[in-house]
């Protein structure tokens, strides 16, 4: 096993090769005059498992191009299997049909790795990890949410509460809540299909005077999570965290939390930048060494 560790995901990859002490293959890259992408395998990969690490954070496909090349170029240079670790996959919420003409547009990204020569992927929180089953290759979802959970504890956050900031994410502030021990619950929310704004049904919790630590997969524009800070600090919560496997933190997001009283986010190297305070090396190494 070879890890080629893609531009996006550079130091992550080294992390993982010194885990699992097998080689790094460099990969030079650039961009040409008209941005086009180029990238090289600086070593050989002849016969072994290449496993090409490249998370697909903004810019999404600037990165998902980057992915394909490195995979058809692992392929092209003899590589038994090209394994696919895309911390963050790109395009994953576009996993059905909302509104009429739509495309499905994680099945597109899905075949398109497939072609490029990916013959497995693994990624971290997936938003539906059922649609893997529709994938064109064999392809596993891992979750990060007990190391985020950890990383609280180890601070001493086991008496906090730990929320969902909608439905869909009960399972993963269920994971936090065992990790640490402590009370959990859920808010009801509503987004618009066509304008994007967010709003939660308020709902009663045991927060008065208490630290609270909102846990999702993905914070992106935060109004999801802004909203639920608003509503925990109406029902007295002393202050509140957030916490989420994929920080794109797009825009002015980070600015628009800190307005709303949350005192840090904590992220993942999912997405790689100055919140993201938790490595998935170890998780992922794991995973590898599990093949």
């Amino acid at each position: 096993m070879k890890i080629l560790p893609g531009p996006a995901s550079k130091e992550l990859g080294e992390k993982i090769a010194s885990l699992l002490g097998v080689e790094v293959v460099p990969v030079f890259f650039k961009a040409f005059p008209d941005g086009e992408s180029y990238v090289r395998l600086e070593g050989e990969v002849k016969g072994e498992d290449a496993v090409v690490v490249q998370t697909t954070s903004p810019p999404q496909d600037t990165r998902l191009i980057q992915l394909a090349l490195i995979a058809d170029a692992a392929k092209r240079n003899d590589a038994k299997r090209v394994l696919a670790v895309v911390p963050y996959l790109a395009y994953a919420r576009q996993d059905k049909v909302f509104l009429k003409g739509e495309a499905i547009s994680i099945e597109a990204i899905a075949r398109m790795l497939g072609a490029a020569g990916v013959d497995s992927l693994i990624t971290v929180n997936i938003h539906e990890k059922n649609v893997l089953a529709r994938f064109p290759f064999p392809a596993k979802n891992l979750s990060a949410i007990p190391l985020l959970a950890e990383h609280f504890k180890q601070r001493g956050f086991s008496n906090a509460f730990a929320l969902a900031p909608d439905k869909g994410a009960v399972s993963i502030v269920q994971e936090a809540a065992a990790v640490l021990g402590c009370e959990c619950g859920y808010l009801e929310k509503h987004r618009d299909r066509y304008t994007g704004l967010v709003s939660v049904e308020k709902r009663e919790f045991n927060v008065k005077g208490r630290t609270a630590i909102i846990f999702d997969d993905i914070i992106s524009t935060g109004g999801t999570i802004v909203a639920a800070a608003n509503l925990l600090y109406e029902l007295g919560a002393a202050e509140v965290y957030a916490a989420c496997v994929h920080p794109l933190l797009v825009g002015e997001a980070e600015k628009r939390l800190r307005e709303a009283g949350v005192k840090e986010v904590v992220g993942t190297d999912t997405v790689p930048g100055s919140v993201s305070k938790v490595s998935l090396a170890p998780l992922l190494a794991q995973a590898l060494r599990e093949l």
